[in-house]
């Protein structure tokens, strides 16, 4: 423990795979400890945490449901009982809708499932993680402290035939800039990371789709996102480099978000 405590910890949600697993090996190799949270211990969380030993950081793995909110606190007890400190809390996890189609056809679960996890599942692990940031001083000489939450180009463009997804990533955008408000005083900056088109398990059934329209020109950027892009923007939040901005939407889009006519 005591080696531990010399480095940087960091809690990402989601951890197994995808975003996740890109954030968490990008916070590796910029020197922070990982712990990674998700639904199950497979072949893929074996790989993720197989990638940050080979990064140069300790990996732990811990199986919890975000939306279950009963088992937060014990969650947050696990991470600091495991690296003593949070220095970074990066929300990844997430779920997409049960099927695409008619708004007028969303239903009730498909609903309360995406809200649960992306949104209200969301909010209270920042809270709880938020609280124990405020009990426990940073250590002399550490990093500034950083919740990073990766919430979706479509918290700003409208997608029709996902809209439970898109009402639950506007409100994990609105999370972000009142836990900044609140606390950035205590020198705790937050962030909203907004994704375009990666490439992850969740886009790959709609992939033919969508590498047609990049194709045809869907964002400036005419490729794929990757996980490691997605990295590369939590390991550069995460270690201070915007020390003079908090609450900031960065968007990882490949331009998506811009307008052109």
């Amino acid at each position: 423990m005591s080696e531990r405590l010399d480095r940087p910890a960091a809690l990402v949600t989601g951890g197994r795979r995808g975003i996740g697993r890109g954030s968490a090996l990008a916070l590796a190799a910029a020197g922070f400890d990982v712990v990674i949270v998700d639904l199950e211990r497979d072949a893929d969380a074996e790989q993720t945490l197989a990638g940050i030993t080979e990064q140069g950081g300790h990996g732990a793995f811990l199986s919890g449901d975000v939306s279950a909110l009963d088992g937060h606190a014990a969650l947050v007890d696990e991470v600091f009982d495991a690296f003593g400190r949070i220095d970074c809390l990066v929300n990844n996890a997430g779920v997409g809708v049960l099927s695409r189609g008619d708004l007028l056809d969303v239903t009730v679960e498909s609903y309360d499932r995406c809200l649960a996890t992306n949104l209200r599942g969301t909010f209270f692990l920042t809270q709880a993680v938020a609280r124990r940031m405020l009990k426990v001083p940073p250590a002399e000489g550490s990093l500034q402290r950083s919740i990073v939450t990766i919430t979706s180009v479509n918290a700003e463009i409208a997608s029709v035939s996902r809209g439970e997804y898109c009402i639950a990533k506007a409100g994990a955008s609105m999370l972000t800039r009142l836990f900044a408000l609140r606390l950035a005083a205590h020198g705790i900056t937050v962030y909203e990371i907004r994704p375009g088109v990666i490439r992850t398990a969740m886009t790959a059934p709609v992939a033919e789709r969508y590498q047609r329209e990049i194709d045809q020109g869907l964002s400036p950027i005419a490729r794929w996102g990757e996980p490691a892009d997605i990295g590369r923007a939590v390991a550069t939040l995460a270690t201070g480099g915007l020390p003079f901005s908090v609450g900031q939407v960065v968007y990882v889009d490949g331009g998506l978000n811009l307008r052109a006519f």
